[in-house]
């Protein structure tokens, strides 16, 4: 399996090393939290012909708004490079961060986000 071969949910072992996915970039361009909400925009799943397989099913997962831990675990990937690909889309305005609490979220808002960063965590 190669990069453009990236199936979400493939159970397969990839032969491609994960950092060459980000041409071996370490570092995002744009700083993201492992809690991060990521949200795909309504007009990128028209451009997603721009992207990569793997890019593409970064976009369609964050149809359901996940943290950028949720994205790494969901498709097997290290959650640096998650940050990067992300990070990447956000430039390209693929997708967008969500704010993840505000001072006045209420405390069923602050477990619930925690139980999806601790899971997505789990997933990698």
């Amino acid at each position: 399996m190669d990069i453009e071969d990236h199936r979400m949910g493939s159970s397969e072992p990839s032969l491609v090393r994960p950092y060459s996915l980000t041409a071996g970039r370490t570092r995002p361009a744009v700083e993201l939290a492992l809690e991060a909400l990521v949200a795909s925009h309504p007009v990128a799943l028209e451009r997603q012909f721009e992207l990569t397989n793997i890019e593409t099913s970064i976009v369609e997962l964050c149809r359901e708004s996940p943290s950028v831990a949720e994205v790494a675990a969901r498709l097997g990937i290290p959650i640096g490079v998650a940050r990067v690909l992300v990070a990447d889309l956000i430039e390209a305005g693929h997708v967008r961060v969500s704010a993840t609490l505000k001072d006045d979220s209420s405390d069923d808002e602050r477990r619930e986000l925690i139980e999806r960063v601790l899971s997505g965590l789990r997933r990698i």
